[in-house]
């Protein structure tokens, strides 16, 4: 039984949260999508309007020891005080995640209030789990609460050994969000279920699909991973990416597909060009046409439209995966079409579910972020997820 941190009572009591905070930034230092900062902020208003303090936690990228400037999280409490300035609150920023400095500023804060603590990962001891650092970070909190699905699949001293010290312990509303949307897709799906799966390599999906083949209606094939199962099939495919020491395993998965009468669908066309670049000749040709020189960088137009009546027809969809090289835009149609069909069959009632990573990053450059049910802050974490793994960080809220 995994508690909810709106059921808690946390009224005058310090709670020690950790959010996924890890947000892209440009070369000066500014925050360039600060979606995970806005994500978080149900669960830190539920803390500070229940009585509680909220004692923030999170790393950002993977410092060394001569840049820790460059990924300190004062930028990150900078905009955080911004949103939360209609709730009139400044946010306190620690300059370090443990010691007596960081103490005395919790322990000096009233309830209601908003303290984040600096980068967790200027300490080796998080990624290890090391269980002083983990006591260090338990002594700023009486309550433990999780709000960062993305790290849940790391067993790391703040996602894994800090809460083993905590007789209270809870997942916040973004968490919450996340199993429920993740979990119904899995246990309790609207069917039919539709599974579109995309990105460059076969092998960070492998497992996923494998799991999915005992619980989809229908698989759809795109992105360079495409190409493996075309070859798989016996096709040419030119200069496509093709991991050939998965060839095998492709055709081993459309015979399992095949055997169990699960609807796997490889694309019927592609867009190919001479270069990987935006700018390189390019055409529409079908699968088993593509010359020897070219690459597909693209599912084609006939296999954009079959895909998304599948998709619109589905009652769940569930969608990890670009369809081609959307950072091109002369190859980003396909992933385009997909994004578009999401929001026709949401609009329909489908439940339309978007992978973390590549697949969030594209839903939002197209605009549709807020038109789907729900858009997953997990990349990883979700795909172990959709493979039945058990997340650590998840594992360690289940008492």
């Amino acid at each position: 039984m995994i508690s909810s941190v709106a059921d808690v009572d946390v009224r005058g009591k310090r709670v020690l949260t950790r959010v996924d905070f890890n947000v892209p930034q440009d070369e000066n230092g500014n925050i360039t999508d600060d979606t995970r900062i806005r994500e978080s902020l149900p669960t830190i208003r539920s803390i500070i309007s229940n009585g509680g303090l909220a004692v923030l936690m999170s790393h950002l990228g993977r410092p060394k020891d001569e840049d820790k400037r460059k990924y300190s999280l004062q930028p990150i409490a900078t905009r955080l005080t911004e949103l939360l300035a209609s709730d009139g609150i400044d946010v306190q920023f620690s300059a370090d995640c443990i010691g007596s400095a960081a103490s005395a500023m919790v322990d000096a804060s009233e309830m209601g209030n908003v303290v984040l603590l600096e980068n967790l990962r200027f300490y080796k001891q998080e990624e290890a789990n090391d269980p002083e650092f983990s006591s260090a970070l338990a002594r700023h909190g009486d309550v433990y609460c999780n709000d960062a699905f993305g790290t849940a699949h790391r067993a790391h001293a703040s996602t894994s050994g800090v809460p083993s010290l905590f007789a209270s312990v809870c997942a916040g509303l973004l968490m919450q969000k996340e199993l429920e949307y993740l979990g119904k897709a899995l246990d309790h799906p609207a069917r039919p279920l539709v599974s579109i799966f995309g990105g460059s390599k076969i092998s960070g999906k492998i497992d996923v699909i494998g799991a999915l083949l005992n619980k989809c209606d229908t698989i759809l094939i795109g992105g360079g991973m495409m190409f493996t199962f075309l070859k798989a099939t016996g096709l040419n495919v030119g200069s496509s990416l093709v991991e050939v020491d998965r060839i095998d395993l492709a055709a081993e998965i459309l015979r399992e597909a095949a055997a169990k009468n699960i609807h796997l669908v490889l694309p019927t066309d592609a867009v190919v060009a001479t270069s990987f670049d935006n700018d390189a000749e390019r055409k529409v040709v079908n699968v088993d046409a593509i010359e020897s020189g070219w690459m597909g960088l693209d599912i084609g137009p006939e296999t954009a439209q079959a895909y998304a009546t599948e998709i619109e027809a589905a009652g769940t969809a569930v969608w990890n995966g670009p369809m081609g090289v959307f950072e091109f835009s002369n190859f980003a149609s396909g992933t385009k079409a997909i994004a578009d069909a999401f929001v026709c069959a949401t609009v329909k009632g489908t439940i339309t579910i978007v992978g973390g990573g590549d697949s969030a990053a594209a839903i939002t450059q197209f605009g549709h972020a807020n038109h789907v049910t729900h858009v997953s802050t997990g990349g990883g974490a979700s795909l172990e997820f959709l493979e039945g793994k058990k997340l650590p960080g998840v594992v360690a809220l289940d008492r």
